[in-house]
């Protein structure tokens, strides 16, 4: 029962439930509201948005200012500077993508002996960012730098299901431009299923014998910003590998850790406790950057 609870305090206290920081927490609500202002604010006008007095907000601004994330407009007003637009772009997504799923993958394939891939969207297709291939030799695999279909395959309708609906309908219609002939008119169904059950797991419909499972990489808002897949590839001579709902749970488990490492969501749903902790546990390492 004591090892229980000191787990359940482990994931409480990774998830920030006993930790607070509210100057940091104040500092961040002042830059998220002038990024959401089309215009400079005083600080008056920041204090009321944030439901604060001028004095709780004065020297959190004064900090700001000082390093560089926020100017003086003019006299009394306050604007964004481009600071955290150039930090957001010294570290590009899809770099620290590959940097923090290379491990990952390896892992997996190693776990599984099965390839995997990981996909990301791009004009009506989707591109093979990385691989890694079956380590015993023998297996389906893809290689970087593919072009695959998106509405008839795992990964692509994993890309697709989790988006916003201006986002789906998009990409829905880009995908048809380039392959008409894949149209479904149960798509939306389809993908909204898949977005409920959290993955994608079909009988490939390209290559006989072949079973796919994707999950989604998720980012800050819970959109799918690549698919991490395995293609099964069964083998009649060997009774012992590792089966479909082995792979699935193994895929699971690595999805949400390389979501974890780049800062995305992490759906906590069908996760028990120990499993919270040891995905808390893999994204706790340092990155070594």
């Amino acid at each position: 029962m004591k090892d229980d609870r000191n787990e359940v305090a482990t994931v409480a206290e990774a998830e920030g439930r006993l930790y607070s920081a509210p100057a940091l927490e104040k500092g961040l609500d002042i830059l998220e509201t002038l990024c959401r202002s089309e215009q400079p604010l005083s600080q008056k006008d920041i204090a009321q948005r944030l439901g604060r007095s001028v004095g709780e907000i004065y020297r959190m601004v004064a900090c700001l200012v000082n390093r560089n994330y926020v100017t003086l407009v003019d006299e009394n007003c306050y604007g964004i500077t481009t600071k955290l637009f150039e930090l957001a772009h010294i570290n590009p997504p899809t770099h620290r993508l590959l940097f923090e799923a290379a491990p990952i993958m390896q892992r997996l394939a190693g776990e599984l002996d099965q390839s995997c891939h990981l996909t990301v969207y791009g004009q009506g297709k989707q591109v093979v960012l990385c691989k890694v291939d079956t380590p015993s030799g023998m297996g389906f695999a893809v290689r970087a730098g593919a072009e695959l279909d998106v509405l008839i395959s795992a990964s692509g309708r994993v890309l697709l299901a989790f988006q916003d609906e201006e986002t789906r309908k998009l990409r829905i219609e880009e995908s048809l431009q380039r392959r008409p002939e894949q149209a479904d008119p149960q798509i939306d169904s389809v993908l909204d299923s898949i977005r409920t059950a959290g993955y994608e797991s079909i009988p490939s419909v390209q290559v006989r014998g072949l079973y796919a499972v994707s999950f989604p990489i998720l980012d800050t808002q819970g959109r799918a910003m690549a698919a991490l897949t395995v293609p099964y590839a069964e083998r009649i001579d060997q009774g012992q590998r590792k089966s479909i709902p082995e792979v699935t749970e193994a895929l699971g488990a690595a999805a949400r850790t390389l979501s974890a490492r780049i800062g995305g969501m992490v759906s906590s749903s069908g996760l028990n406790v120990t499993e919270k902790v040891e995905v808390l546990r893999r994204t706790a390492r340092p990155s070594g950057r």
